[in-house]
């Protein structure tokens, strides 16, 4: 293990922790043993691969799995696909099991395996003990030490998560980066789908991995999904966009798992108590995180966040840069060898010795730590949203010209007549000195609407810098055109999906039941409160610079046919009416940002 030997001045990658932890290879030569068939406790095999050390001694063992054809993973494909940017053609989201070549030389056994109904596996049956029994066969082979670990991220990090609740003898650590939301089983509604708003990105990506449907002629369905099918396809926001309908109209033969969505796009108060049972509960140790990237997927920010937060074993949390991670997946590694190297082969690494949370701070580019998370020195900070375009620290005053604030407004048209987004745009003064935001945040907005329900999208921005001085002279009276700006995260909210549970909601993260029964529609022109939870980000405004929200209902395809051209940054399912909205900000509806400031020293 080495401590950073990077020369003074330079940067440190967002992709790689501040502690570069690595150990020089002990052993050369792979033994690749492919397709090999594993036998559930039903009779199904599983095909997996075994890349093990050319050697006859007793090795522990990472284990990747998902959903994602494991002949896609590995050394093969990684020594023909040099590892890929995000901004490549060629960057595909499934090649994540990690670097089959670093993890054997090191003295591991590298196992990536299919569940049941997916590439070389056979089918039938329930794959929610498959994870569960190919750990457990894992551990009696002549090449297993009887410790076990588990890698990998995104589908592969979902899928530790859940083996995890099962408890499996001989699972004894897992590093699950970018898991599916923690609410459900591989995944959940809520996180993946936050304020109810439903978006693309499972559809998309779908055509790019390893979703199977039947074809030919659609059957009936049982009476309760027959009834929902029919809700669902006389839905004027579904049918605007033709590939929603063309999976609609297929009644579950095409991408099953979207038409589910779409059937019955709400959350489950019983997926909710079953998870937060069942967390509670993980004992195995656990490091999780995601990147500031991830707020466009949702579900594997949201999720880290859950799980760190509910589970009881020895855990870790790390937030990584921007920047999504290379495919094949070989970033991280380092950490990943020091968490296994503690937990598999029992090595001081000192990873259990530092604070339990590391997170990449944007415009200061550079890690730090926390002893939580949120962390514990935040500041909860309201900025007001005013008129003019101003976001301001000062409350409004009662019983004086505050009161009397009027409105704000803005039309949107839908998809069918505009790619235009119509929004409203809040920003302070130029800050007077840097300031650090770490953490979620909440706009809690009062508006009126003329129809009975709408999508609220929040974007939160750093603008600047900006030197420049407001003036009734001509040239100065306008916040300078062209200033840069960086997107830092967003919030969405269905406005039928504004009701909360107050037991479960904190200041900081609004708790929507998004259930069908917590439904309300909206009265129009009936003033309403809404709680929008924005993910939660970490981004050091630099002084000069300007802190900005902009509210909007809709966002547009960037690709054709409805579509986006990149499957992790989808574009929604909005409203397919013209609607007014009205922003009211005022002494008696004083909508305002909650920011999470944190001290600088």
């Amino acid at each position: 293990m080495t401590a950073s030997n990077r020369p003074s001045g330079l940067p440190h990658a967002a992709d790689r922790p501040p502690v570069d932890y690595d150990r020089a290879p002990t052993h050369s030569g792979l033994i690749a043993e492919r397709d090999v068939a594993v036998p559930m406790r039903d009779g199904v095999n599983l095909s997996v691969d075994v890349y093990r050390p050319d050697t006859d001694e007793k090795l522990p063992v990472l284990l990747a799995f998902s959903i994602y054809n494991k002949d896609l993973q590995g050394p093969d494909v990684a020594a023909t696909l040099p590892p890929q940017p995000a901004w490549s053609s060629l960057w595909a989201g499934l090649l994540e099991a990690g670097d089959t070549k670093y993890f054997v030389s090191r003295g591991y056994v590298h196992v990536i395996g299919s569940p049941r109904n997916v590439g070389k596996s056979d089918s039938g049956g329930s794959r929610l003990f498959d994870s569960y029994d190919l750990i457990e066969w894992i551990a009696q082979q002549p090449w297993c030490d009887g410790n076990v670990g588990m890698v990998g991220i995104s589908g592969f990090g979902a899928e530790q998560l859940h083996v995890a609740r099962q408890k499996p003898p001989h699972l004894k650590a897992i590093f699950p980066l970018d898991p599916r939301g923690a609410y459900g089983v591989l995944g959940s509604f809520r996180e993946e789908y936050p304020g109810g708003v439903l978006h693309l990105f499972r559809y998309l990506i779908m055509h790019f991995a390893a979703i199977h449907g039947s074809r030919g002629k659609p059957g009936a369905l049982p009476p309760e999904r027959e009834a929902l099918w029919k809700e669902a396809m006389g839905n004027p926001d579904y049918r605007m966009y033709p590939h929603l309908l063309n999976v609609l109209t297929q009644k579950g033969q095409h991408m099953p798992p979207y038409f589910d969505l779409l059937i019955n796009p709400y959350d489950s108060e019983e997926a909710v108590r079953e998870a937060e049972a069942k967390l509670a509960d993980i004992t195995v140790p656990t490091y999780t995180g995601s990147g500031w990237y991830a707020y466009t997927y949702k579900t594997h920010l949201q999720g880290a966040q859950s799980y760190f937060e509910k589970i009881a074993a020895p855990k870790k949390l790390m937030f990584a840069g921007p920047a999504h991670l290379e495919r094949p997946f070989h970033t991280l590694h380092g950490e990943i060898l020091r968490w296994h190297d503690h937990w598999l082969k029992g090595l001081d690494t000192g990873i259990m010795d530092e604070p339990p949370v590391r997170y990449w701070v944007m415009g200061a580019e550079e890690w730090r730590e926390g002893a939580g998370w949120p962390l514990p020195e935040t500041q909860w900070t309201k900025l007001y949203l005013d008129s003019w375009e101003r976001l301001r620290p000062d409350p409004f005053v009662s019983s004086s010209v505050d009161d009397e604030r009027p409105p704000d407004a803005f039309v949107q048209m839908p998809p069918t007549q505009t790619n235009t987004v119509a929004r409203l745009r809040y920003l302070t003064d130029p800050l007077p000195a840097d300031l650090l935001v770490a953490g979620p945040m909440v706009l809690n907005l009062f508006a009126a609407i003329d129809q009975d329900d709408t999508n609220w999208f929040v974007t939160v921005k750093d603008v600047g810098p900006d030197v420049s001085v407001r003036s009734v002279r001509e040239g100065e009276r306008e916040i300078p055109a062209g200033l840069p700006e960086r997107e830092v995260t967003r919030g969405w909210l269905k406005a039928s999906h504004r009701a909360l549970d107050p037991e479960r909601s904190t200041p900081w993260r609004p708790w929507h039941p998004l259930t069908r029964a917590a439904q309300q529609t909206v009265v129009p022109g009936e003033v309403t409160e809404y709680a929008i939870e924005i993910l939660a980000t970490a981004n050091l405004f630099r002084r000069g610079h300007r802190i900005c929200v902009e509210i909007a209902s809709a966002d547009m395809p960037t690709g054709v046919g409805g579509a986006t051209n990149a499957e992790y940054v989808p574009n929604h399912i909005v409203s397919s009416r013209t609607t007014l909205h009205m922003i009211y900000h005022d002494a008696a509806r004083p909508s305002h940002l909650l920011l999470p400031v944190i001290p600088q020293a």
